[in-house]
């Protein structure tokens, strides 16, 4: 299966030139043989953009989704829809009646929604998301391609606990939607990299890319296969990145080194 991940420029509070952004390297990653198209986390507004949350969210059947679903269709790519700010008023069966969340949905190739993801670590630390929105509580997976496919989000990286559930759930891909800032480069590169080596499994990690009032995003967009090794990679400007997964070698990977049966809980 061929993944791309779209490394796309993002300017805060700019909703139409973001979304715009996105089809255009979603068409371009179908051009190229993608199977599956990752977008960054919060590519809407910007995720430091918080002023703008609130009168820039949508449902889950708003514009953005709309749009990308039938770009979906149209190219016959499946979409991690990075994320965007959701209005959960608008949501049945959502984590709370009221409020915002970090949402990815993944789109098949027809544009059916097969999953919703809502940002389960919500960030504190010098950020306005733990004050803004809502946590989630379901962890999905998809069949696609042969491949056990999940998303969690940026800040989540930093729980390992969360992707062993998504492993034990039968998650083989992890897609990773992020907005990760300078300084913590070494982060970003560590942290993905360690999550395919512990889980066996492959990792596209998606980052944005461009400069806020007060932050700036890395880029560095990368995938990694089950060992660990980087596929394909970015620099920090806009790029798209495209690497060839194989669900057959996760499964290859397990049998030949087989620390998850080693576990003892």
């Amino acid at each position: 299966m061929r993944v791309a991940l779209a490394q796309l420029a993002i300017e805060a509070a700019d909703v139409r030139g973001n979304v715009g952004r996105a089809v255009d390297a979603v068409e371009t990653a179908a051009d190229r043989g993608a199977d599956l198209v990752v977008l960054p986390e919060v590519f809407t507004v910007g995720y430091f953009a918080f002023d703008a949350y609130a009168r820039r969210a949508e449902s889950l059947d708003g514009p953005t989704l709309s749009r990308l679903a039938e770009v979906a269709r149209d190219r016959e790519v499946a979409i991690v829809a990075g994320s965007i700010v959701e209005d959960l008023a608008t949501t049945e069966g959502g984590p709370a009646d009221e409020g915002y969340a970090n949402t990815s949905v993944f789109l098949d190739r027809a544009g059916e929604r097969r999953a919703v993801y809502r940002k389960r670590h919500l960030f504190g630390y010098d950020s306005a998301e733990a004050d803004l929105l809502v946590p989630g509580e379901s962890l999905p997976v998809v069949d696609f391609e042969g491949f056990g496919v999940a998303t969690t989000t940026c800040y989540d990286l930093r729980f390992p606990e969360l992707y062993r559930a998504f492993t034990d759930a039968g998650a083989t891909l992890f897609c990773v939607p992020s907005a990760w800032p300078y300084p913590r480069v070494e982060h970003w590169t560590l942290l993905p990299r360690a999550r395919a080596v512990e889980n066996l499994a492959y990792v596209a990690a998606a980052n944005g890319s461009g400069a806020f009032e007060d932050a700036a995003l890395v880029g560095r967009s990368t995938v990694y296969d089950p060992w660990g090794v980087a596929l394909a990679g970015s620099g920090e400007d806009p790029a798209l990145v495209v690497a060839d997964c194989d669900p057959d070698a996760v499964a290859d990977v397990r049998e030949e080194f087989p620390a998850l049966r080693d576990r003892r809980s």
